[in-house]
């Protein structure tokens, strides 16, 4: 009867020693406990336990490199207009003070900003340089780009190497399109303070024609050239024959590079 009681202990402490061993070697064959595990490895494995996948791998021009992209018929669409679809810039235009705004262009191409100092006082340069490049993109062969939309201040344009810096000469003008709020497109603000620069400096110009619309988005439907990286110019073949319907002679530029071929000052290059 001894030997019969003894038994049930003897089982029970058996088969305690066999799970203790059987935690112990569970522990060292998986040494990376969840308390000693982070946040990050921990949602990767979950992740992976329930079989989920990033994402941002594959997009849907990844699935379907052949599909008709219909976006760029909504871009600028005037149901996404957010000064209204009924906004009629040539309305507005017409109650525009015109000679006061030159007056204030004036004022603001004069008096100098300690946070990018004029040159010599004055920032007529700039706004030519401003202007200049905001039309720099007319494309003749079909009369797209230029100054006609206020695109210098959306990307690609706004990270030219070209158009280095003109952030701060939109800035600097950032007043006077508070004041003037819808009067005055960006488009043709930009063009009036060119302008209204080489007025300044004595120059008779043929006058000012407003009516330029401003975009409130980036433009999708434009071939911008082949390089991935700013100044290349993979847009030659043959004899340095220029792809078209491209103008620039490299990426990031409104023409040609001033600092000579490929950016180097060899006349004979």
């Amino acid at each position: 009867m001894k030997t019969a009681r003894r038994t049930p202990r003897l089982f029970a402490s058996t088969l305690a020693l066999l799970c203790s061993a059987t935690l112990v070697v569970a522990q060292a064959q998986d040494p990376v406990s969840d308390e000693r595990m982070d946040a990050s490895t921990k949602y990767q494995h979950k992740a992976e336990a329930q079989g989920h996948t990033d994402a941002g791998h594959m997009t849907n021009e990844d699935w379907w490199p052949n599909q008709l992209n219909l976006e760029i018929l909504h871009n600028n669409s005037s149901k996404s207009n957010p000064l209204g679809k009924d906004f009629n810039y040539a309305e507005e235009f017409q109650k525009l003070d015109l000679a006061a705004l030159k007056q204030d262009i004036e004022e603001v191409m004069t008096t100098s900003q300690a946070w990018w100092p004029a040159d010599w006082g004055h920032y007529g340069p700039f706004f030519i340089r401003m202007a200049w490049h905001s039309a720099g993109t007319y494309r003749v062969a079909d009369g797209r780009g230029g100054a006609s939309d206020g695109t210098q201040r959306f990307a690609p344009l706004n990270s030219w190497p070209d158009n280095g810096n003109l952030d701060k000469a939109r800035r600097l003008l950032w007043p006077i399109k508070q004041k003037y709020g819808q009067q005055i497109s960006w488009a043709d603000l930009m063009i009036l303070a060119g302008n209204c620069a080489l007025e300044s400096m004595g120059l008779e110009t043929f006058g000012f024609a407003g009516g330029r619309e401003d975009v409130w988005e980036p433009q999708t439907d434009i071939y911008w050239g082949p390089e991935g990286e700013w100044l290349a110019d993979q847009r030659y073949s043959g004899d340095r024959e220029l792809q078209k319907p491209l103008g620039a002679v490299q990426m990031g530029l409104i023409y040609v590079n001033p600092e000579g071929p490929n950016g180097k000052p060899d006349p004979l290059a």
